[in-house]
């Protein structure tokens, strides 16, 4: 997963780089990782997570250097800072723990290190989701993602391709070598697409990435087969709740909605995940793949018709 700070380019002042880049470079990342994050998270060095192929091509994320950060801000002739928004849900996610808190913190050091005034603005969250991906919010929002599948894809397409306006306008620098790097099966052949296009993300800033956190799920000490799913979807089908017939589970919000197939955030994608089987699934706890509905899918020579066989007679888990 990851959280980031979010801005949008068509709104002044960020449609300045250097200001964007003031601001990345003038915010201590490690001090909220070691004060509002558990042990195991990580500073971002890049918008995808490592442990994704190719999410760390190219170079690392900007340092924190507040003195370069304040002649950035003089140079874009905003010496005596200004005025802007903060924007966030009040809703706890696993990248976004203590989300108030967190807000505060930005909030203290956007003024103490840039004397950027940033007035804190709380939405409910289905506005707040829809407002980011439409590229409304004329400000900075803090924002996150976690993964539904393990492939850079996942976090570059939707946040920087060619179609997305949650940053403003992106230049082709960024969404071209994405483009070119999906059509790459073999990550190695892929890897300088994705280095070019983390390079342009550094260089342009359309957003800050913050911090890759670890799993907060927890259980019963007597619920067996628990796991945790780096991709919130969690299976329950395949735990035993200690000889009760209900698992109750709390999560972060209730599900923005149950119409699977449109749905991106992980509150409905966990629900979703426990009544529609896709062809192949996760092995539970882990991003290994096993069949599901199908049991095997092969690909032609070039990769572009893929041959499944289906099973048979699928039940659901309840019989």
């Amino acid at each position: 997963n990851l959280f980031y700070l979010g801005m949008n380019n068509k709104y002044k002042p960020f449609d300045d780089v250097r200001i964007r880049k003031a601001i990345a470079m003038g915010i201590d990342r490690q001090r909220i990782l070691d004060n509002f994050y558990p042990k195991g998270s990580k500073l971002a060095t890049n918008f995808t997570p490592c442990e994704i192929a190719n999410g760390c091509a190219g170079d690392d994320w900007y340092a924190f250097d507040p003195e370069a950060a304040r002649a950035l801000m003089v140079e874009a002739g905003y010496a005596d800072g200004f005025k802007t928004k903060l924007f966030y849900r009040d809703v706890v996610r696993s990248y976004l723990p203590e989300v108030g808190q967190l807000a505060q913190e930005i909030q203290s050091q956007l003024l103490n290190n840039l004397n950027i005034q940033a007035e804190i603005v709380v939405l409910e969250s289905g506005e707040f989701v829809a407002s980011a991906g439409e590229g409304r919010l004329e400000g900075l929002h803090m924002y996150g993602w976690i993964a539904d599948f393990p492939h850079i894809t996942n976090f570059l397409d939707t946040h920087f391709g060619a179609t997305s306006i949650r940053f403003g306008t992106l230049p082709p620098e960024i969404y071209e070598p994405i483009q070119k790097g999906a059509q790459v099966a073999d990550p190695a052949k892929a890897e300088p697409f994705y280095a070019e296009a983390n390079n342009a993300i550094r260089d342009f800033v359309p957003t800050i990435p913050m911090i890759h956190a670890v799993s907060a799920a927890a259980y019963k000490a007597d619920m067996e087969n628990a796991a945790a799913s780096p991709l919130s979807t969690d299976n329950f089908a395949v735990m035993d709740p200690g000889g009760r017939d209900m698992i109750v589970w709390m999560q972060s919000a209730e599900p923005i909605s149950l119409y699977c197939a449109d749905e991106s955030d992980s509150e409905s994608l966990r629900a979703c995940a426990q009544v529609v089987e896709p062809l192949y699934s996760y092995v539970p706890g882990g991003t290994d793949i096993q069949p599901a509905l199908a049991k095997s899918c092969e690909p032609n020579e070039d990769l572009t018709v893929w041959t499944c066989q289906l099973r048979e007679n699928v039940k659901f888990h309840d019989g």
